[in-house]
């Protein structure tokens, strides 16, 4: 008779387990898609300047709020994971010269040279020289979108290829690109300013690419000369730094570092007779490298201290990271200088912000712009859940660079009429 009573009421307790099945389902969902976190617009660290407030007034996208896609827009991981599977979406291929420089150590470095495709705002020659992230080229996707572009929007593009990222180019000397090494960056500046002498430059770095111009700036002042701003994405400021927190399992960053690390192996593999040969001339660094090590590497830490450091001939890998992080060098920029990075960036740690934001604090030049989400160079917008194929990274860039080119003409235009006035004096 119990039993009999007791039967009707299994049915609710199974489905009170499913309920909570789908509860425990959703709660996870919703953590790990972060869709509780609120849109805003980005923080901004700047000090109170002309400047600033003209770039206030002219870049709506530093106010405005960045909404990305509202099912996965919101999680770093997924931005970043999008970012490096798929680029962009509906990337165009803009037409390009590849162009190629021999270095004073034999090396062959190359870029892509885009010309505008309309007239710019302010009717000027304006060159945008870019330096993409790690192992990056001309022909990836975020960089074939963003080219395209700006050059509707009236500028030249110059695409650094980085040192032995391109499959078809093979290197002509025992060294690749690095960390810090500004040389081939540089040559492709020098070739523009060479080539179109009354361009303007606006410099653009992504990722690494972002740590190699700010050095490039700082090394010296005459590399500022017809410098109108820099813009860095996503760059993590100091590699010394970055080291330890790029080992932690905490944002899966060790993973993160395991996959960059496998790719990384795999470049400089498919190199090796240009690396390692026996009919290579190379430093004696190199001649010592243990290729055993590479094979068995699973950090970029690993790679860097058996490998990279040793093109350049550090002793060691804390001063290779010490001598090619651009932190030493930001402060010697005068120019404008834009900081960008994402606070859910699963790459660069929230400890490494402080050296951005310190800078802002400290100069007038510098804004650093701090939105809530957008990954490592993801930053895709989209309603629900497919993107769209421009980024507010890609329209933030060129609406800061349309901003200073204004800011630049204003300028330039008081001080004609107050020459005309102290002439008329």
């Amino acid at each position: 008779m119990n039993a009999m009573l007791e039967t009707p009421e299994l049915p609710a307790v199974f489905d009170g387990v499913k309920l909570a099945a789908v509860a425990a389902v959703l709660y996870v969902i919703v953590r790990s898609l972060n869709l509780k976190s609120p849109t805003a617009p980005p923080d901004l660290y700047f000090q109170d300047s002309g400047l600033s407030r003209f770039l206030l007034k002219s870049c709506p996208l530093l106010t405005k709020e960045y909404i990305p896609p509202l099912i996965w827009g919101k999680s770093g991981h997924i931005q970043t994971a999008l970012y490096g599977k798929m680029g962009r979406v509906r990337s165009p291929h803009p037409y390009g010269h590849r162009k190629f420089i021999t270095m004073s150590d034999g090396a062959t470095s190359t870029f892509d040279l885009f010309e505008p495709l309309a007239e710019h705002c302010v009717g000027d020659d304006i060159t945008m020289v870019i330096c993409p992230g790690i192992a990056n080229h001309s022909e990836k996707q975020y960089i074939r979108t963003f080219v395209d572009y700006a050059q509707k929007n009236g500028y030249r593009c110059a695409v650094l290829n980085h040192l032995g990222a391109l499959p078809n180019i093979e290197l002509t000397s025992p060294r690749m690109f690095t960390y810090g090494c500004t040389w081939e960056f540089g040559a492709m500046v020098n070739y523009i300013k060479k080539t179109y002498p009354l361009t303007q430059l606006v410099v653009v770095g992504f990722s690494l690419g972002g740590n190699i111009v700010c050095k490039y700036l700082g090394e010296t002042q005459a590399n500022q000369e017809k410098v109108l701003c820099c813009v860095s994405v996503c760059q993590g400021y100091s590699a010394l730094r970055a080291q330890e927190t790029f080992m932690q399992w905490d944002q899966c960053r060790r993973f993160y570092n395991f996959l960059m690390a496998d790719n990384m192996k795999k470049i400089i593999l498919s190199h090796r007779q240009a690396l390692f040969g026996d009919h290579v001339k190379k430093p004696q660094s190199l001649e010592d490298t243990d290729l055993s090590r590479l094979y068995t590497a699973t950090s970029l830490m690993q790679i860097d201290d058996n490998v990279m450091r040793k093109f350049h001939g550090y002793n060691s890998l804390k001063e290779y990271y010490e001598e090619e992080s651009c932190m030493r060098y930001l402060h010697r920029i005068y120019v404008p200088l834009m900081l960008v990075n994402a606070a859910d960036d699963p790459l660069v740690h929230e400890s490494l912000l402080t050296i951005p934001k310190s800078l802002s604090e400290k100069r007038e030049n510098v804004m650093f712009v701090l939105p809530l989400h957008g990954g490592h160079l993801g930053f895709f917008e989209g309603s629900v859940l497919f993107p769209e194929p421009l980024t507010w990274m890609d329209k933030l860039v060129v609406e800061y660079a349309n901003a200073i080119c204004q800011w630049e003409r204003n300028k330039s235009q008081c001080s004609d009429t107050e020459q005309v006035e102290a002439d008329l004096e």
